[in-house]
């Protein structure tokens, strides 16, 4: 007589043994990291291999699908700012606000100890189409102010001027809109927080640094706005 297994599972035509646990108090790529550590200073004997499967790979396709989502939305909004501006340059200077939301992103999940989760990556790819708002605006008005004459160093100043009121407003408006969603607690809070904290911060950070780094930018890329009339 012998022990034997009570049952036997094959995944992929190959006898494998199946290790399971639940999370409790962390998050998954937390016990993922620390799994994958284990298993890089115990290998495995010749002749057996492991995998990490279950919610690991369902969140690895979830990531794949998010990325792609936000690369698509970037392009969705080039476009749409390209036909609206009548420009193929205009449109990369407003992109250039996504990059600094990603920036405020960082520093927000950083400041909350808040990990990169799927909710993030839906809060980011919101994110994308809320940051670009203020730097239409901006760039709208300037060059409205510069088919109606006035130089271009002007026309970013008035521009300045005049957006700056409705800029902090609208941000001020979401961000305490959202206050608190980022500072909920209890049965379900580790959805609503992340995504909040994510749309919240990117959009603080990225709304200071519009004022100052668009006009600039502005003023360095050549354009014939005023001229073409």
């Amino acid at each position: 007589e012998d022990r034997g297994p009570a049952e036997i599972h094959r995944l992929q035509q190959q006898r494998a043994a199946v290790v399971s646990a639940n999370l409790e108090g962390r998050s998954l790529g937390a016990a993922i990291a620390d799994v994958q550590r284990v298993l890089d200073t115990m290998p495995p004997t010749p002749g057996l291999t492991t995998d990490l499967g279950g919610q690991n790979k369902e969140m690895q396709v979830s990531f794949r699908s998010l990325r792609f989502a936000i690369g698509l939305a970037i392009f969705l909004v080039y476009l749409v700012m390209a036909a609206t501006f009548e420009s193929f340059l205009h449109p990369f200077l407003v992109l250039f606000t996504i990059p600094l939301a990603l920036v405020g992103v960082v520093a927000g999940l950083a400041a909350t100890s808040t990990p990169i989760t799927v909710i993030v990556l839906i809060g980011t790819v919101m994110l994308v189409g809320i940051v670009v708002n203020n730097a239409i605006v901006l760039i709208d008005t300037i060059n409205r102010l510069r088919r109606s004459g006035l130089a271009k160093h002007e026309a970013v100043i008035k521009a300045g001027h005049v957006r700056l009121r409705p800029i902090l407003m609208t941000t001020l408006t979401t961000i305490l809109g959202l206050l608190p969603m980022a500072l909920s607690w209890g049965e379900g809070a580790e959805l609503r927080s992340p995504l909040a904290v994510t749309v919240a911060s990117g959009l603080a950070l990225s709304t200071l640094l519009t004022l100052v780094v668009i006009p600039a930018a502005y003023m360095v890329v050549p354009s014939r706005v005023g001229e073409e009339d």
